[in-house]
């Protein structure tokens, strides 16, 4: 059919004085362009909701805070000393921020953004069991808040000394 007429009946008139009326039709959703039949939608919708979850699960846990120690301490000098962590970790390095300002000292509650006061999860890993389990967030965080109270990228070996100071931290 033509899509200038899509909207008229095809249904035949009874007469030829009978009007042809204009079918009344909602605008159709997504779920039913993708899926016209009834029967289906129910089958999509868990597929869908299946299909997005799948790579939430799949991004997280594909590591562990002592693997990550462990990485670190390859690229350091030297194994990372919890004592030297906590001194790094209280200090502000020359700015306005520490990592406390954050995260708390000690860092096994839940801290709160100085700048923004969004709450902020535990960063030690025995009061959060999540912290250090993914190496593109661990990265990606170290990077950025290194950035933001050192004004630049920790070394291996801050970040060696660090994590060894949040593992051995107990709630």
């Amino acid at each position: 059919m033509n899509a200038a007429f899509s909207n008229v009946s095809s249904r035949p008139a009874k007469n030829a004085f009978t009007p042809v009326l204009p079918v009344q039709r909602s605008k159709p959703t997504r779920m039913n362009r993708l899926f016209p039949y009834s029967t289906m939608r129910p089958i999509a919708a868990a597929l869908t909701g299946l299909a997005l979850s799948a790579p939430l699960a799949g991004q997280a846990a594909d590591t562990t805070p002592e693997q990550q120690l462990a990485r670190f301490n390859a690229q350091a000098a030297a194994a990372g000393q919890a004592e030297r962590g906590r001194t790094w970790f209280t200090a502000r390095h020359g700015g306005e921020w520490s990592c406390a300002s954050c995260h708390g000292q000690p860092p096994t509650a839940t801290g709160k953004h100085a700048g923004t006061g969004k709450p902020i999860a535990p960063l030690a890993p025995a009061s959060n069991a999540e912290a250090f389990t993914d190496t593109a967030r661990v990265d990606k965080w170290f990077r950025r808040n290194c950035n933001d109270v050192l004004k630049r990228e920790c070394s291996a070996d801050e970040k060696a000394d660090l994590l060894a100071y949040l593992i051995g931290l107990r709630p």
